[in-house]
């Protein structure tokens, strides 16, 4: 990819320093008023998730739809870029990218500990314990990293790359799809700083729960105690690493780390699989899955609104709000990176691809925790109590077979994958405060870096808090103007379909070359 400086990129203003003053605003109380911060949140999140939830379940249902329909429908040819353009990453290094960008250390921390939550407090007011409830415990965290969600982070990709390399709008924004659309540029700016609130706060989310993690395996492996100061280092030296990330840019940063990321978690899953209770994980994946298809529908719709239990409010509608909350900066990265793509291969790396690698990662993972839980000397469920999620996983890990082998790789494995999402995020922040970005060229490296460390400042800020509800409370709070966002894009970007390419394909009238062009049109 070209980073020529024959006339360098330039940022937004409004944008950059806007999103910079509300990640400070947000920050600064947390950082001051940290009790009074932790009731607001518990209560912003209970507001949303009892009483707004259903419209996250139907969105992402609808999310799901638009990618079949992309998949089979009358448009799965298109190319973007034109029909002769060539993909600038290989098939595997693409989805590597895709699937890096998209997940995080939050796959790591739940494939491992989602289902001995799931044993503690089932869904369906099953009985604790039960048989039913040891099937739903294995077979719901699936649900919730598979193709559903998928859909619901990734659903802004394929109109923000349509608008970006068919329509040759200037910026690769979620704003720029409704050029043509919306004449108000105070609207589309808008749009962009909501969708730069949205990526800081899953990013925070995403560091939250990472951190932890990452500081209870390193005390694991080297015998330090677990400290706020420990979290602290891992941030900085994950934020050193987003800057370094993002300095090289997509083919030699982010590509790279991806691909090398891919290779270590197959090697690490392997082994899992190998040295773990092989047959036993095989079983449970497989069974798993088919409880799964049997019951997809209900699992996507359920509210549980006779029960009133709180089961789908505080984990399928957070984890649905936690991916919408992701999808501004995978969307807008999947687009930069799917130039010469089809629809259809967009539609299917979202639906199956990605899904698949999750599947695994909880199959082998999640299988592995539920078998020490139900077969071990020592219940999981006792350590989370005692000692919290992130010592427990790390005491998993420790539990393998060449434990002390295994550890030193799964941190290895945890800083590269919050890596490459994280600068993936401080890349997209970059390019979405970028003013115009030409399609060979990519935002300012002082730009990126700068996000990189504003995201790990933000980050520090809500440990300081603590716990998994305020990380909660951020997905969901920074998340739900998004479905209207997401409304008016696809709509939009159905109508260009059947106007650009109907009329394309019926060779009526071609295609305008550019946005710039159909506007001047209109205004004559």
């Amino acid at each position: 990819m070209s980073n020529s400086t024959d006339k360098p990129v330039q940022i937004e203003p409004v944008l950059f320093f806007s999103a910079l003053v509300v990640t400070l605003i947000t920050c600064i109380p947390i950082v001051m008023f940290q009790d009074k911060a932790l009731v607001v949140l518990t209560n912003i999140r209970k507001y949303f998730t009892g009483n707004l939830g259903w419209t996250f379940m139907l969105f992402a249902v609808a999310a799901v739809i638009f990618f079949l329909w992309l998949i089979f429908g009358p448009y799965r040819h298109v190319r973007l870029g034109g029909q002769d353009a060539k993909p600038e990453f290989g098939n595997i290094s693409w989805v590597a990218m895709l699937f890096c960008c998209g997940i995080g250390t939050g796959l790591i921390y739940w494939s491992f500990i989602e289902p001995i939550y799931y044993m503690q407090g089932p869904p369906f007011g099953l009985e604790v314990g039960s048989k039913e409830a040891k099937e739903w415990a294995a077979c719901y965290g699936i649900f919730h990293w598979g193709f559903v969600p998928w859909a619901l982070t990734a659903v802004f990709g394929v109109p923000i790359a349509y608008s970006y390399y068919q329509r040759k709008t200037k910026r690769l924004s979620i704003g720029a799809a409704f050029e043509g659309h919306v004449k108000s540029p105070g609207f589309k700016l808008f749009v962009d700083l909501l969708i730069m609130f949205a990526i800081l706060g899953n990013v925070v989310t995403v560091l939250g729960l990472g951190t932890p993690m990452l500081s209870a395996t390193i005390a694991k492996f080297t015998g330090v105690e677990t400290s706020l100061t420990l979290d602290i280092i891992v941030v900085g030296i994950w934020t050193v690493m987003f800057c370094c990330s993002c300095y090289f840019g997509l083919e030699k940063g982010i590509k790279r780390l991806s691909n090398f990321n891919l290779v270590l978690a197959f090697i690490l899953m392997t082994a899992v699989l190998l040295v773990g209770p092989t047959s036993w994980i095989l079983n449970t994946f497989v069974n798993s899955l088919g409880l799964i298809f049997d019951n997809v529908i209900r699992m996507s719709m359920w509210t549980d609104t006779a029960g009133q239990s709180g089961w789908p409010q505080g984990w399928t509608i957070f984890f649905w709000a936690w991916w919408l909350g992701a999808s501004p900066f995978v969307s807008v990265f999947l687009a930069k990176i799917s130039k010469g793509r089809t629809l259809r291969e967009m539609a299917v790396a979202v639906l199956v691809w990605g899904p698949l690698g999750c599947a695994v990662f909880f199959g082998v993972f999640g299988g592995y925790s539920l078998y020490i839980e139900l077969n071990g000397a020592e219940s999981m469920t006792a350590m989370m109590a005692a000692s919290g999620p992130a010592k427990t996983i790390a005491s998993l890990i420790a539990a393998l077979p060449l434990g002390q082998v295994m550890l030193p790789l799964f941190i290895m494995l945890m800083f590269i994958f919050c890596a490459t999402t994280l600068d993936s995020a401080s890349y997209v922040l970059a390019t979405v405060s970028t003013k115009e970005l030409p399609m060979d060229k990519e935002p300012a490296r002082w730009n990126r870096m700068f996000w990189s460390v504003v995201n790990g400042v933000a980050a520090i800020s809500l440990m300081f808090i603590g716990g998994l509800k305020p990380l909660q409370a951020v997905a969901v709070l920074t998340s739900f103007p998004l479905l209207f966002i997401m409304l008016g894009a696809g709509y939009f970007f159905i109508k260009d379909l059947h106007r650009y390419e109907t009329r394309s394909v019926s060779a009526l009238q071609p295609p305008p070359e550019s946005l710039e062009e159909e506007v001047a049109k209109q205004a004559a």
